[in-house]
């Protein structure tokens, strides 16, 4: 999906700027991804954006405010049988420690709405630890509902 969602250098409030993930990205990436508790080194990242950014299902979009990597989400659009539509599930949304608390995690979901409507999603979902309360208040703030569970079982050592 890559640029056709991510528009390149696009300006948002503040001098906050979203742009499609780049290999030179990759140690700001495995900072963030270990910060949601997912073990992620610079050369695991690097293969990460790769693999995002040969998906055309997929885009992995970062956030810069003043040249530093600040935050990023992960999108990845399908086909959803039981709606019969389009679908956009966020897979990661992380903004730095150092950045929070200014808006950068609202526009980056802001940012997933539009691309999820420009490509014809009927919904926008995302799954959290149920343990992250503080997320789930700020997903409900931005319009979110609790609607499922999830259950999870996990394969080998993934």
């Amino acid at each position: 999906m890559g640029a056709s969602v991510a528009p390149a250098g696009k300006d948002h409030h503040g001098g906050l700027r979203f742009r499609d993930a780049k290999l030179h990205d990759a140690s700001a990436v495995s900072r963030l991804i270990e910060a949601l508790g997912y073990p992620c080194d610079p050369t695991e990242a690097e293969r990460r954006i790769r693999r995002v950014n040969a998906s055309p299902r997929q885009a992995l979009v970062v956030a810069e405010w003043k040249d530093a990597v600040c935050g990023l989400i992960s999108l990845d659009f399908m086909f959803y049988l039981p709606l019969g539509r389009e679908t956009c599930r966020i897979t990661a949304l992380v903004v730095d420690d150092r950045f929070r608390k200014h808006g950068i995690g609202r526009e980056l979901l802001r940012y997933a709405e539009n691309a999820s409507r420009r490509e014809n999603a009927a919904r926008l979902e995302l799954t959290t630890a149920a343990a992250r309360t503080e997320a789930h208040a700020f997903y409900r703030q931005c319009g979110f509902e609790q609607s499922s569970l999830r259950f999870v079982k996990q394969l080998g050592d993934a």
